[in-house]
C-alpha cells in the first residue's frame, strides 16, 4: 500500500504549504500539480525522494515536467496541471489522454475547484487549491495492488 498527497494551485503560499509538512512526511510520495511549481520545488527540497513536481500555466521558469506518467504498485497515474486539455470546460480530453496512456487515474489542478470521480474506468482527481485566497484543499490518495481511492481533504475545516 502507498500513500500519496496531491496537492495544486499553491500560487506561493509557502505558508499553508508548510502546514502540510506532517502529512508529506508521513506520505509515501508527494504529487505538486502547478502554479506554482516553485512551491513543488520547495516540496522537493525538503522530501527529494518522493516528490514530483509538474509545470502549471502560471509557471514561467520549467521547474517541473509538463505531464507525468507514474506506476505505483500495480496502477498508472496520469498527471498534469489541466489547461492543455480545457479542464475548465470539459474532462473528456483529460480522460481520454489518460486512457491513451494506459492510465486508470488521471490527477490535474487549473481550476481551484477539488473534484474525486470516475469517468469511463478512469479515476479523475483535483485536488483544489492552497492558496492563500481560497478554500484550501488538496487529495490524500491510496494506492493498494490495482486499486486507488481518493479522499479530498479540507484542512482548514476538520474540526467541524
Amino acid at each position: 500500500m502507498k500513500t500519496i498527497a496531491v496537492i495544486s494551485d499553491t500560487h506561493g503560499n509557502r505558508r499553508g504549504v508548510d502546514e502540510l509538512f506532517g502529512v508529506f512526511s508521513e506520505c509515501d510520495m508527494i504529487i505538486h500539480l502547478g502554479d506554482t511549481s516553485a512551491d513543488g520545488r520547495y516540496l522537493s527540497s525538503a522530501f527529494p525522494d518522493k516528490t514530483y513536481v509538474v509545470n502549471g500555466n502560471c509557471d514561467p521558469e520549467n521547474l517541473g515536467e509538463d505531464e507525468l506518467v507514474l506506476t505505483v504498485e500495480n496502477v498508472k497515474i496520469f498527471a498534469c496541471h489541466g489547461h492543455r486539455y480545457s479542464v475548465r470546460y470539459t474532462e473528456d480530453k483529460i480522460v481520454e489522454r489518460a486512457k491513451e496512456l494506459g492510465c486508470s487515474a488521471a490527477l490535474y489542478g487549473h481550476t481551484h475547484r477539488a473534484v474525486e470521480h470516475e469517468i469511463c474506468g478512469v479515476l479523475v482527481i483535483n485536488p483544489g487549491t492552497f492558496s492563500r485566497y481560497s478554500r484550501k484543499s488538496y487529495c490524500y490518495l491510496v494506492v493498494n495492488g490495482n486499486k486507488s481511492v481518493a479522499k479530498i481533504v479540507y484542512p482548514d475545516e476538520r474540526n467541524l
